[in-house]
């Protein structure tokens, strides 16, 4: 079981796990590694759902950690929820993304769901019987998210939607999808409201999946809203507040991309350091050469930095959480995208090394770091490219 949020100590500091935390993060490794990296290759060859990773999650009750012990979940904190994704991103990237979109998806709910909302739709997920997906970009709002044009019309006891959302992780899988629309064309930002749709609902449809670059086991669809109608009880918050729980929801879930970086950064750094230790040039172990040493210690040195700051990242989530409805934001929004630009970063710099390191062989798909190259880059660009966060640090300064 993952730690609890609610056994959390007032005022304790996450920056350094708690023993639970330790061995919440055995245990997941030990899973990760007997029942989702045998697949990774595959899944990235074939371009396939990892359902074997999601039977072994539900199956261990690590799909949706963060869920509240009241709706059925764990009840994990934020540091918890880092842990598994790291470790699963350690082994596959694609399967990260289950827990990862699961809590990003869902959070505008905890956040601002009515508890009938939270009721309905957060039993299923915590159990394991649906998958949750978040729609906020669309062709011609991406960065620019507040200048969508997906429209949501009130209908006596209905809202009727219409729109297009693209790059929607999961799309076609998730059961549950957190849509932002278009209430009030007036009010720019405040005039999106947040609603929640489901799969079934008439006029729900899905494009091809996106061919990638990486991740290629987690499927990327556009999303396409033909007239669906939904009771007005699927109205996630008030009216109008549908940009702000948006933006709240990422500064919590930036954290959950820094530690899918941080796992695929750890995942390379180990196969490398076990490959210089056997690869042999010269007459001696290629990892006996400074050369060799010195871009390991680089590598190790700011994967540790990266992995400091999205924990502190997730101490901050934590407390805000706990502090719902009290006023206390400290600085979530800083760390956040920190915690996100970095981390990505340096994933991106560790994953090259990496294959550099393994010369040759690094370049070919015989070996796994390629796929953790190709992996990495998308922690750079979504839920934020790394310009868009570097943005809102500097108007968030601490």
């Amino acid at each position: 079981m993952a730690p609890s949020a609610n056994s959390t100590p007032a005022g304790f500091d996450l920056y350094r796990p708690l023993e639970e935390h330790d061995m919440l993060r055995d245990s997941v490794r030990s899973l990760a590694e007997a029942k989702i990296a045998p697949f990774a290759t595959e899944v990235d060859e074939e371009a396939r759902f990892p359902q074997e990773a999601l039977d072994a999650l539900v199956a261990n009750d690590l799909h949706a950690v963060h869920v509240p012990e009241s709706y059925g979940g764990a009840g994990a904190d934020a540091l918890a929820t880092v842990i598994v994704i790291e470790e699963v991103a350690r082994v596959c990237a694609s399967s990260s993304l289950i827990p990862a979109v699961n809590k990003l998806g869902s959070l505008p709910v905890v956040l601002s769901g009515s508890e009938e909302l939270k009721k309905t739709y957060l039993g299923p997920l915590a159990k394991g019987d649906a998958m949750f997906s978040y729609c906020l970009s669309e062709p011609d709002a991406g960065s620019d998210a507040g200048g969508m044009k997906t429209r949501a019309v009130r209908d006596g006891d209905s809202w009727v939607l219409n729109g297009v959302k693209r790059w929607i992780t999961n799309a076609g899988v998730s059961d549950y999808y957190t849509v932002m629309a278009v209430t009030d064309p007036e009010k720019r930002t405040k005039g999106i409201s947040a609603f929640l749709v489901e799969k079934s609902d008439e006029g729900v449809s899905f494009g091809a999946p996106e061919k990638k670059l990486g991740i290629k086991g987690s499927p990327t669809r556009e999303v396409y809203l033909d007239n669906v109608r939904i009771p007005a009880e699927r109205l996630i918050g008030a009216e109008g507040t549908g940009f702000a729980t948006a933006m709240k929801t990422l500064d919590h879930t930036r954290i959950t991309i820094a530690a899918q970086a941080l796992g695929i950064a750890q995942g390379a750094l180990d196969y490398a350091k076990g490959y210089v230790q056997e690869r042999k040039q010269f007459g001696k172990p290629i990892g006996d050469f400074q050369g060799v040493q010195f871009m390991l210690a680089d590598m190790a040195m700011k994967l540790e930095a990266a992995r400091q700051l999205t924990y502190a990242a997730a101490a901050r989530s934590e407390r805000v959480s706990l502090a719902a409805g009290k006023g206390g934001k400290e600085d979530l929004t800083f760390f956040g995208a920190a915690a996100k630009c970095y981390a990505s970063d340096a994933a991106m710099e560790i994953t090259t090394d990496a294959v550099q390191l393994l010369g040759g062989y690094g370049y070919t798909r015989d070996y796994p770091l390629e796929r953790m190259m190709r992996d990495a880059k998308i922690t750079q660009i979504y839920e934020g490219t790394n310009q868009i966060q570097r943005v809102v640090m500097a108007r968030n300064l601490p």
